[in-house]
């Protein structure tokens, strides 16, 4: 018995290294031990056979802000549906010139992947302090790398600029943000990611044309497959074009009869700067300014719809933060102010806007613009951050907003996530009962909306 229970150790280990090796083999290629470790194509989602299961991926909870199309029922019911789903949007694909032979190699063994439904509603640009944000994406590091970046591919940038008219230094900024200079790109599948968000879950509408968009990319031939991998949202390369963004804005310039944004750095770099000069960049101007703000002023002022141009906020006594004098006094901006009054005050031009056209997240562009300034030489910021102030969590957020709602300030329909209809609602309560209206959500406002 001694022996046989040995033979038995012997061979269950050899099986169990066997199998982690074939495991991560099937990870890096397509082939036979893909396929094995595959979900079956007839496996029912949400079953110990599914790899989209809540105990591989899936946490299986419902979304963060109440959507009906997040609760755990309906992502599983949407789950179960899933082929059907990929079967439908077949005639639209077929209006876009892609055949049914592709259509089929692409979809045939696809499963969803329900992991992603955990990250729909956690999206740090929207969930972390604006501080917290810059201090991961504006690193020493990240600035340190990026000049190598620009210096490394010198010829290309004043190629691009001159063609474009776009900031090198604004192009390197969007890499060292959206992938670390192309090393965090993302692993998943794009047509597997776009065709899950395209089937499950609160964004379907818009994620069937991103999926309908990655089979184009892939009849065409202009990415390969295998190639065609990103974020769990479907963001590719290292300037993270989402499909429909490569439809309209991916050039060709290196000239090889492809628009490769994924492993052509010319084409990387023309691109982005195609898409950003398509949507509104102004050549030689900046995305804003850090400013500084005179006693007693009128934070009702601070709003994304009360444009005035630099002379005219310069007359309001708003200066540039370390001295300085504004360029071209006729540009209009806005001012934000992403702390409220204890932060650092911007105003914001029309480049700012053009960026959030790229991730509509003030977080995001302000990392964009501040690390595209730091590439050039520029140092911190000059006012401080309130650190010490906590982030509202999504239920406080959400909470919010009802408790704004009830006392007549209007926030939309509650959601947790604060935009220019929120901080609308909080200035006005902020000027109602005597405090500064900055639109600022902090935890002791949140205290106060509590209190009868």
């Amino acid at each position: 018995m001694t022996v046989q229970k040995s033979i038995f150790a012997g061979l269950a280990v050899a099986f169990l290294t066997f199998a982690a090796a074939a495991q991560a083999l099937a990870q890096q290629s397509d082939n036979w031990l893909t396929r094995l470790f595959q979900p079956s194509p007839n496996a029912v989602p949400g079953s110990p056979t599914d790899a989209t299961s809540p105990g591989t991926g899936w946490s299986g909870q419902s979304g963060a802000y109440g959507n009906p199309l997040m609760t755990a029922d309906a992502i599983r019911a949407a789950a179960a549906d899933f082929p059907n789903c990929v079967e439908r949007l077949w005639p639209d694909a077929a209006r876009r010139g892609v055949s049914r032979v592709t259509f089929e190699h692409f979809t045939a063994s696809l499963a969803p992947d329900l992991s992603i439904m955990d990250k729909l509603d956690a999206q740090p640009e929207f969930t972390k302090a604006t501080w917290d944000y810059l201090d991961v994406l504006v690193s020493d590091e990240r600035i340190a790398r990026g000049r190598e970046v620009l210096t490394q591919y010198a010829p290309v940038f004043a190629a691009v600029a001159r063609a474009y008219g776009v900031d090198p230094a604004i192009i390197a900024a969007i890499w060292g943000v959206e992938s670390n200079y192309g090393t965090t790109g993302g692993d998943r599948s794009v047509i597997r990611s776009t065709a899950t968000l395209a089937c499950v879950g609160r964004r379907q509408d818009y994620f069937r044309e991103e999926f309908l968009s990655a089979l184009e990319i892939l009849q065409r031939g202009d990415v390969p497959a295998e190639r065609l991998v990103g974020s769990w949202a479907g963001a590719f390369g290292p300037t993270q074009f989402m499909p429909s963004s490569f439809k309209r804005y991916a050039v060709d310039f290196d000239g090889d009869g492809r628009r490769d944004v994924v492993d052509s750095i010319p084409d990387v770099i023309a691109s982005t700067a195609n898409n950003l000069k398509t949507d509104g960049w102004v050549a030689g101007q900046p995305w804003g300014y850090e400013v500084m703000l005179p006693r007693n002023f009128d934070y009702l002022l601070a709003d994304r719809s009360k444009q005035m141009s630099l002379g005219q906020w310069e007359a309001l006594g708003i200066r540039r933060a370390g001295g300085g004098s504004f360029r071209e006094p006729d540009a209009r901006a806005y001012l934000l102010m992403p702390a409220g009054a204890r932060g650092p005050a911007f105003l914001m031009l029309q480049n700012f806007r053009v960026i959030m056209k790229y991730n509509p997240a003030e977080a995001y562009a302000l990392a964009i613009g501040h690390l595209a300034d730091r590439l050039r030489g520029a140092g911190p910021f000059v006012q401080p951050w309130p650190r010490e102030e906590r982030v509202l969590s999504l239920d406080e957020r959400y909470e919010m907003q009802q408790l704004l709602a009830r006392r007549g300030f209007d926030t939309g329909e509650p959601d947790g996530m604060f935009g220019p209809r929120t901080r609308l609602a909080i200035r006005n309560y902020q000027a109602s009962i005597g405090e500064i209206p900055d639109g600022f959500a902090s935890s002791g406002l949140l205290d106060r909306l509590r209190q009868p």
